[in-house]
């Protein structure tokens, strides 16, 4: 079992927004493996099913970016999942550049306020995560604006790239493990 959670905000104020890189993979993802997202626990949007033949737990947390800790922590402890093993989070970095991924076993949130509030709720900041590239944010934006603001359309191919890339990562992490995730796409260069 893993329980793989997107993260981003709720609304439609926030759709193809920049912080919203782990709701769009878990969209990709449960359109690609059959899993209704028709569900709401613990403040989440969810749905069970399987994901190259693993039952998961696709989940997008409702309580917007920085509360996103609670509804991961619930769900957690419903199933009874190991965070170190059984737990996979998809976000936004500001640190990569657009369309690059990149997988953590472990670590700190590195100024991800969603991040930050995982590693707090649950008390341990070895969980894997998957982190879609969004760009730093240009002089003189102030970072709440850059997050929230829409994917400029000379990056919406890059952007898509990008999710797709982090839903094979996920799939790749449940099929071969996590190491073999890092060793293929954390080392993938854009063309």
């Amino acid at each position: 079992m893993k329980i793989i959670a997107g993260l981003g905000n709720p609304g439609r104020q926030y759709e193809k927004t920049r912080h919203n890189m782990g709701f769009d993979t878990i969209d990709l993802l449960a359109g690609r493996s059959g899993v209704s997202l028709g569900s709401v626990k613990f403040n989440a949007l969810y749905g069970t099913g399987t994901v190259e033949g693993e039952k998961v737990v696709l989940m997008k947390p409702l309580s917007y970016m920085n509360l996103s800790g609670g509804p991961i922590r619930e769900m957690v402890s419903f199933y009874k999942a190991d965070p170190k093993t059984e737990l996979i989070v998809i976000c936004d970095d500001i640190d990569l550049d657009p369309g690059r991924i990149r997988i953590r076993l472990q670590g700190s949130a590195g100024g991800h306020n969603g991040l930050k509030d995982i590693i707090s709720m649950l008390g341990t900041d070895s969980f894997i995560r998957v982190r879609v590239g969004i760009g730093a944010k240009p002089a003189g934006w102030d970072l709440a604006d850059y997050v929230l603001s829409r994917v400029p359309s000379d990056q919406t191919e890059v952007i898509a790239q990008a999710i797709e890339d982090a839903a094979r990562a996920v799939e790749k992490i449940i099929c071969d493990g996590p190491e073999a995730a890092m060793n293929e796409f954390n080392r993938k260069k854009l063309s």
